[in-house]
């Protein structure tokens, strides 16, 4: 049988979403911030020859790396070189930094664990901390090989150097805080909206390229629907996958609460099959685009003989290629079983369960309960890899045989998913919440004198007075 709140679920309509208020000014506020976002993408830093930075860009020479990565999260903002080049690329490194430090260093893993609500904002202090200090590294970096580029820089010099540092880092240090309004005044996880607004951005341009090479002739309608199909195939089986979970069933005992037996509940732990989420292929493509983003930088240096075979080594690490596709597949099944042992702790979970009571059944509390998790999480992390791998490599085999135009990472696809699916679960249960409220108020009304409003008095129960 289902429950009220499924039940409530299945009922929502259009209806109930024009009466909840309260989501439209959510909903606006996130639109109004996506929006403001969009224009700063526009919006050049001062002293960039602006034209002739995209024609740099967009040389189909050249090896930009890891800047193709950033120019699609950002929506185009790199090719531009605008205030918000950087996006929250340096707040996605910090946040993920913090993460890890919190699970290998004590004092920050006790702040994880015990401090509570404070030791999450102080967490989260340190995360903005940190990004201002990648912020201010990777806007320096910019600023000095934009100011060594010729014909790039209208004025080059130390004050150009300056003040791209300043609008760059003032650029994603404004965007954090878009993103963390978002959150608290929206709906969505603001950063995510954010990424997820600079990808869907590049999308028309990709679409756009698709078609013009078909109209061209250098693209069969055949192979122009069967990457349409593609497309559609590999989002179901991401929604499928992304939905996908071990439900693990936990036993509660009884207990006797002075004259009545209480307890015996069931419940579930849910373990998801991606546990990860989108960060194996992050981290793996950053790293495997480092060393062509550097080969690019140095290549009219003059670079000592150790450093002799980066030039080669970057030519082999680009998109398609196939060392690049192998080292790309090796990586992310690394840091998808990372990731997972650093985010999920068998040993505390199966702590939490024997200290409120809690058990497997057909399993002893403690280190056999540990044992059984971990035993159960190698497996769904194996199932996670294979998947996240699959996905990530399908635009790879596309790129290598029709080239770099038709390229869309699977990392990007993975990031549009998985936001659309939290934004939607977030609007639906903003929903629910509005039903919850409508149905406590009628509920007051009606106890009220025991009947709803209108409602004419019983017979017999007049209000005027009696007479002796």
């Amino acid at each position: 049988m289902a429950s009220a709140a499924e039940q409530l679920a299945a009922n929502m309509n259009m209806g109930s979403f024009a009466k909840a208020t309260e989501l439209h000014k959510r909903l606006l506020f996130t639109l109004g911030a996506l929006l403001v976002y969009r224009i700063g993408t526009y919006v050049p830093i001062p002293g960039i020859n602006s034209e002739a930075f995209l024609a740099f860009f967009q040389n189909p020479d050249g090896q930009r790396g890891v800047l193709d990565m950033f120019n699609m999260f950002s929506g185009g903002a790199v090719e531009r070189m605008a205030v918000f080049a950087l996006n929250v690329m340096p707040y996605i490194s910090a946040s993920i930094i913090v993460q890890l430090m919190a699970a290998v260093y004590p004092p920050w893993e006790k702040l994880r664990k015990e401090g509570g609500e404070s030791g999450r904002k102080q967490l989260n202090q340190y995360t903005r901390y940190l990004t201002v200090f990648l912020a201010l590294m990777q806007s320096f970096g910019i600023a000095v090989g934009l100011n060594a580029q010729q014909g790039l820089v209208d004025a080059p010099g130390l004050f150009f150097i300056i003040s791209t540092v300043t609008t760059l880092t003032g650029g994603t240090m404004f965007l954090m805080w878009l993103g963390e309004q978002v959150t608290a005044r929206g709906v969505g996880n603001g950063i995510s909206l954010i990424i997820f607004a600079g990808i869907v951005a590049v999308l028309p341009g990709t679409i756009a390229r698709l078609f013009g090479l078909a109209q061209q002739g250098q693209m069969s309608a055949f192979v122009l629907l069967f990457i349409a199909a593609l497309a559609v195939a590999t989002v179901v089986f991401i929604v499928f996958m992304e939905r996908a979970q071990r439900r693990l069933l936990i036993q509660y005992p009884k207990r006797q609460e002075g004259n009545r037996m209480a307890g015996g509940e069931r419940s579930f732990l849910p373990l998801k099959v991606n546990t990860a989420g989108v960060i194996p292929p992050i981290f793996a493509s950053s790293l495997l685009l480092l060393p062509s983003t550097v080969a690019q930088m140095t290549a009219n240096a003059n670079l000592p003989a150790w450093l002799a075979w980066l030039p080669s080594a970057a030519g082999q690490l680009q998109h398609g290629q196939p060392v690049f596709t192998v080292l790309y597949a090796v990586l992310i099944i690394f840091f998808c079983f990372f990731y997972t042992s650093i985010t999920f702790n068998p040993e505390d979970t199966a702590e939490n369960l024997r200290k409120y009571g809690g058990f497997l059944p057909g399993i002893r509390p403690g280190k056999r309960t540990a044992e059984y998790l971990d035993y159960v999480l190698t497996r769904l992390t194996v199932i996670g890899a294979a998947y996240i791998t699959a996905v990530c490599l399908l635009p790879e085999i596309l790129v290598a045989q029709m080239g770099n135009s038709v390229y869309f990472g699977g990392t990007s696809i993975l990031i549009v998913v998985s936001v659309t699916m939290d934004t939607v679960a977030q609007i639906q249960s903003h929903l629910l919440a509005h039903q919850y409220e409508g149905l406590i108020k009628k509920a007051k009304l009606r106890g009220k004198g025991g009947r709803t409003p209108g409602t004419k008095a019983p017979a017999g129960r007049s209000a005027a007075p009696v007479r002796r």
